[in-house]
């Protein structure tokens, strides 16, 4: 997965490696001018310790250490005493209800689990292509929010821009989110970064957009991608960012992390535009 980012230096941009380590954690990479790896100077020691996380969870006994170590402690929406803007509150009202948690695997092989939201009224599902890699294939299961689950079956896959549609029965009853406008997104507008981070789900976590097409690997390929400095962790992949109407503006997919440090308020989400265009090549395809 790469990433640009200039860091207000003009002499070129600086990417991340899209090589992942084997606990799936990437380092940054800074090339010279022939793609070679110079380094140059304080910048490049910062970036060098850096890296990259895809935002699924790999689950087990990890997801389930990190619950129970919390018992008690304040959760994510309680470690900010901050005023909500009331916009931000229906937002996250019309919201929640239509994220569900996916469920790749699990039980005595590999597994992984992300978010996912439902993108029009036949059940179809959005969520991030790596979330099924790292399940390792095994059998995908929905939580909605209510608790229920359903199987899903994968319609297709795009791994060059790490989305993937899933389905599920039509007694599921999910309603669609409503999607911005291609276009629309403003850098600096409040958003809300809404999934099931660490399998806490129905978390919604509120900042800005930071910056529009910013070039990130996503699979295979570089695509832009949507900043946000709102918190998203392993786990949010393939939930929704969206805006205070409630619209979709994009999908959560990556942070960027220092040391392993987790979220440090760098995050980057495939714009809908470009999530629109592949879902429906993918639907027409795969029904």
């Amino acid at each position: 997965m790469a990433v640009q980012t200039g860091l207000g230096e003009p002499r070129g941009p600086w990417f991340v490696s899209p090589e992942l380590d084997p606990d799936g954690w990437g380092r940054w990479d800074v090339p010279g001018p022939e793609g070679g790896g110079r380094r140059r100077g304080w910048r490049d020691r910062l970036l060098a310790a850096a890296g990259v996380v895809a935002l699924s969870t790999l689950s087990g006994a990890a997801a389930g250490l990190w619950v129970a170590d919390q018992a008690g402690a304040p959760g994510p929406a309680a470690a900010s005493a901050a005023p909500v803007p009331a916009e931000l509150v229906t937002a996250a009202e019309r919201t929640v209800p239509g994220v569900v948690s996916v469920l790749v695997g699990g039980g005595s092989g590999a597994g992984a689990t992300g978010s996912g939201f439902a993108i029009d009224d036949q059940q179809h599902l959005i969520t991030n292509d790596h979330i099924l890699a790292k399940g390792g294939g095994g059998a995908i299961t929905v939580e909605l929010p209510d608790g229920r689950r359903f199987p899903a079956e994968v319609v297709g896959r795009e791994p060059g821009s790490d989305l993937a549609v899933l389905r599920v029965p039509p007694d599921a009853g999910l309603a669609p989110l409503p999607l911005a406008k291609p276009g629309a997104t403003r850098v600096g507008e409040p958003v809300l970064a809404v999934g099931s981070p660490l399998g806490l789900a129905g978390t919604v976590t509120a900042g800005i957009v930071s910056a529009l097409d910013r070039q990130v690997r996503l699979g295979t390929n570089r695509h832009r991608a949507v900043q946000t400095d709102a918190s998203i962790n392993p786990g949010n992949s393939g939930g929704p960012l969206v805006n205070a109407r409630g619209e979709v503006v994009g999908v959560n997919t990556a942070i960027a992390t220092i040391d392993g440090s987790g979220s440090i308020g760098i995050g980057f989400a495939i714009p809908i535009d470009q999530v629109q265009q592949t879902a429906d090549t993918i639907i027409g395809k795969g029904g």
